[in-house]
């Protein structure tokens, strides 16, 4: 049986485990543990990264670099012969700020905030591993993830909901269900080297998401608010030093994938009829 380790089981982790469930032996690991998962740091993982076939690591860099790499650096090196696939969630704040224009998986990376300069270390830091190992790393640039749970419905019901408007700003996206099929297609056809833009098909202003969900919930769209004087975090204003729309193509052309959700719009009337469905059965 295939046995897959996931460090940093969390939101997307979790789905890809759900969808894997009867077909592969899955192992996990949290903070806190619990829920399936496993205690890391904490808990001893040789065992578990010697028994393993396939790895994903899922958790952020921090100032001090890639925590699974810092701590288990040995461990999976010595580990790479029996790994027939290991997967890298990054992000495509590692392309940083290009004025609304396109980037590919072939751009340069030039992040635009400390996270994304972290994620750019990171990858390094994996890729210099592989090149020294033979390591099967495949990099998974993510786009702003959504899916159940995890939507502007809660907010906007909340009345909490910002439509921060700043000219030219676009975002882009990937539901959770089109990056677990990304995954699990990689995993089928593993490429050792690749790297892989998963986003959909249509980067949008954040305003016009939020104004679009709105509207399927009969709500008022909530007032605009210019991003130049709207009261915001640190972490919030940083969302909008980058803009850019991201090529997908590659997904497509060498892993097959035909997108369940290709823009926001698909993706949120999904989800309402999914959370609607489930009120009903309640």
């Amino acid at each position: 049986m295939k046995k897959l380790l996931i460090f940093g089981q969390g939101y997307t982790g979790s789905a890809l485990r759900a969808a894997l469930e009867g077909e592969w032996q899955v192992t996990g690991t949290s903070r806190e543990g619990g829920g399936g998962t496993r205690k890391w740091p904490g808990t001893d993982m040789g065992a578990a990264l010697g028994e393993a076939t396939h790895l994903l690591l899922s958790i952020a860099p921090g100032e001090a670099g890639d925590p699974v790499l810092a701590a288990l650096g040995d461990e999976i090196a010595a580990a790479a012969p029996g790994l027939r696939w290991v997967g890298y969630l990054s992000t495509i704040g590692v392309y940083g700020d290009h004025g609304g224009g396109w980037v590919d998986e072939d751009t340069p990376p030039r992040p635009a905030t400390r996270r994304g300069a972290l994620r750019v270390a990171a990858e390094a830091a994996w890729q210099e591993l592989a090149a020294r190992t033979g390591l099967k790393l495949h990099i998974f640039r993510l786009a702003g993830i959504y899916g159940p749970g995890r939507g502007p419905f809660a907010k906007l019901r909340r009345g909490t909901a910002r439509r921060i408007v700043k000219p030219g700003q676009v975002f882009s996206r990937a539901h959770v269900a089109d990056i677990v099929q990304v995954l699990r297609a990689s995993m089928a056809a593993p490429a050792p080297g690749r790297i892989y833009n998963v986003c959909d098909d249509e980067a949008a202003p954040p305003e016009e998401v939020l104004a679009f969900a709105a509207e399927l919930l009969g709500l008022p769209v909530p007032p605009a608010e210019d991003y130049a004087s709207a009261q915001m975090t640190p972490m919030a204003r940083s969302f909008y030093a980058e803009s850019k729309r991201v090529r997908n193509e590659r997904i497509k052309r060498e892993l097959g994938i035909r997108l369940l959700y290709p823009t926001y719009r698909e993706g949120l009337r999904a989800l309402l009829a999914e959370e609607e469905s489930g009120a009903g059965q309640a």
